[in-house]
């Protein structure tokens, strides 16, 4: 393996590998060792920050998750390419079973199984494209425990995977954008420095990341660029632009402008193509021509004559007699056309939200799903930290294979009493409530809609978060009548992470969207906006449709440990994409507001 510059996707799926690993040397006796490396893959995987920088800053058992000895082969793998632990644990298991488990659906055991039956027809170089050839061919439908549908399930997930993107999801992106725009600021000569392209629109996954400089002195700022300490090779280096590469064979792109003609760039390669399109054309009936540099006066015979310059973009788009279009809009979704009528949204913003409905605890809950790192008195430190009124502890439910009924009202009783007596020391300790605890719950909501906590264990919760976990593909109908059956329930407010979808990993569920927003419209029940950086889920294509229809958005950043309490504004950016205003989210409200809301429906 060569780990020196492996992203934290990479080394997720390292450590899944070495969990997998171990679960075929022996379940049972390598149970602590498979979830170590599971949660540690877990809480890399969600960071927003790589992991690579966070080790060069010395810091890598602050990670929560990573112990000790998962570390120390972590440094390993940094410092030399490789970690003799992570070998050794996966020496004489074929290569190819480690690729097909990238296939949703193939767990480790199948993947070993089918390794070695078709072992001479699985290269090296491409298993999954060689498992393709073999379903197609019928040979997996011949195998026991397997059938025609578990081929066709199969195919389903190899085109599915075969043809996914992998992207920069927009936390590393914006990080390591901020990262060299600090480089960039060194240097005298650069006045200003902004994010370009999808990064400023705040899109969920960004390809390249290109960055704008305003400067007189372009060669001193493309010198200064071209040095930044962490690039492997420098692609260009022209009088106005450069490229270079940096570790994850990823590329930055960099454009300098003058002052007095920033604003114009920066309009320009920030648009989405359809957007600049649209632009141009509304520009050309006026008789104007925009471009980089800034708009040109065309006279009858459409030339250009005369260039106006613009400093910043709100004089760019006054000058076409638009309002100012914020960035997150510029997606020729109708905001040109809203811009000219003076009817733009005043979109939300970070600092407009009140509190985090879906956070982890290490409160133990015996759930099957994973457990948060902080304790609650750290959360809730952290929440008054960022000025919250209120936050919900939505630990996952009881696992329902290792409950019973019984036992899973008892947890959930002791949960509330934990509750409950940290919002009564609240009040004595402050003479008031600085912070209001909310006993939530992040319920499955089973294949058949129904809830795995009975009725007496609902009724100890404030309210209750319901989401997918499982059985993803199911027909339209069934999954939409799934979500509406378990958010029937009157604790059930809330439908979190609606598409279930992973980035770069897995793609949403299929439901009819607008009978969904129907029944919550009908029955107040609110739409979750997810922090988490591998989700930003309901995408904004759906918060505008939800909007459109009546529907109240929630935020939730989903932590499991108090740096995850920071990811709120990449809700608020998905939030702000899909046109969402301050009205339109739930924790907007003050803690007395959303008390109300409750009580409306309790």
């Amino acid at each position: 393996m060569i780990g020196k510059d492996m992203t934290n996707l990479e080394i997720a799926e390292l450590l899944r590998d070495v969990a997998a690993s171990y679960q075929l040397r022996g379940g049972k006796t390598n149970l602590f060792r498979i979830t170590a490396y599971q949660r540690a893959a877990d809480a890399i995987e969600h960071a927003s920050s790589e992991l690579k920088d966070i080790w060069d800053e010395g810091k890598l058992e602050d990670v929560p998750g990573i112990g000790e000895s998962i570390a120390k082969h972590l440094d390993e793998l940094f410092r030399t390419g490789k970690s003799k632990h992570f070998d050794a644990v996966m020496d004489n298991l074929p290569p190819q079973m480690f690729s097909l488990m990238k296939v949703p659906g193939i767990g480790v055991k199948t993947a070993y199984k089918l390794v070695e039956i078709f072992k001479s027809e699985l290269s090296q170089e491409n298993p999954i494209r060689d498992l393709e050839k073999i379903a197609k061919a019928g040979k997996i439908a011949k195998l026991d425990g397997f059938g025609e549908d578990s081929q066709k399930a199969m195919l389903d997930s190899i085109k599915e995977v075969s043809g996914r993107e992998v992207r920069l999801l927009l936390p590393y992106a914006l990080e390591l954008a901020h990262t060299i725009i600090s480089w960039l600021k060194k240097n005298k000569a650069v006045k200003r420095a902004d994010v370009l392209g999808s990064l400023r629109r705040q899109a969920s996954t960004v390809g390249d990341v290109d960055i704008a400089v305003s400067s007189s002195k372009p060669i001193s700022v493309i010198d200064h660029f071209t040095k930044y300490p962490q690039a492997t090779r420098t692609l260009e280096k022209g009088k106005r632009t450069a490229s270079i590469i940096v570790p994850g064979n990823k590329r930055v792109d960099l454009m300098v402008e003058k002052p007095q003609s920033y604003g114009s760039l920066l309009q320009h390669f920030t648009g989405s193509k359809h957007h600049n399109i649209a632009l141009r054309e509304y520009a050309l009936k006026k008789g104007l021509s925009v471009s980089d540099y800034g708009i040109y006066l065309i006279d009858k015979n459409r030339k250009r004559r005369q260039l106006k310059k613009f400093a910043t973009e709100k004089d760019f788009y006054n000058f076409l007699g638009m309002e100012y279009i914020p960035p997150e809009l510029r997606e020729d979704n109708g905001e040109i056309e809203a811009a000219l009528d003076r009817r733009l949204p005043t979109l939300v913003e970070t600092q407009d939200i009140k509190g985090d409905f879906q956070i982890h605890s290490d409160f133990d809950i015996e759930t099957s799903h994973d457990l948060g790192e902080s304790s609650m008195q750290d959360i809730i430190k952290k929440a008054s930290s960022l000025g919250y009124e209120y936050l919900a502890f939505t630990e996952h439910n009881p696992s329902q294979r290792h409950h019973n009924d019984r036992q899973k009202i008892d947890l959930l009783k002791k949960k509330r009493k934990v509750v409950d007596d940290i919002n009564a020391s609240l009040v004595e300790k402050h003479k008031g409530t600085v912070v209001k605890v909310f006993n939530s719950l992040e319920i499955d909501i089973l294949p058949n809609g129904k809830l795995p906590v009975p009725d007496a264990g609902l009724e100890t919760l404030d309210f209750a978060l319901v989401s997918i976990h499982s059985s993803f593909r199911q027909a339209r109908e069934i999954m939409t009548q799934r979500v509406i059956s378990a958010l029937s329930h009157p604790k059930c407010r809330i439908f979190a992470h609606p598409t279930a979808r992973k980035l770069n990993d897995r793609e949403g569920i299929d439901l009819d969207w607008e009978k969904v927003f129907q029944f919550c419209k009908e029955n107040n029940k609110w739409l979750e906006v997810n922090a988490d950086p591998m989700r930003l889920d309901l995408p904004d294509f759906l918060i505008k449709e939800a909007l459109i229809h009546g529907i109240k958005l929630t935020m939730g950043t989903d932590a499991h440990h108090t740096d995850g309490l920071d990811n709120m504004k990449y809700a608020v950016a998905t939030a702000r994409r899909g046109w969402a205003e301050k009205k339109n989210i739930v924790n907007t409200r003050s803690l007395k507001e959303f008390e109300k809301m409750l009580e409306l429906n309790s």
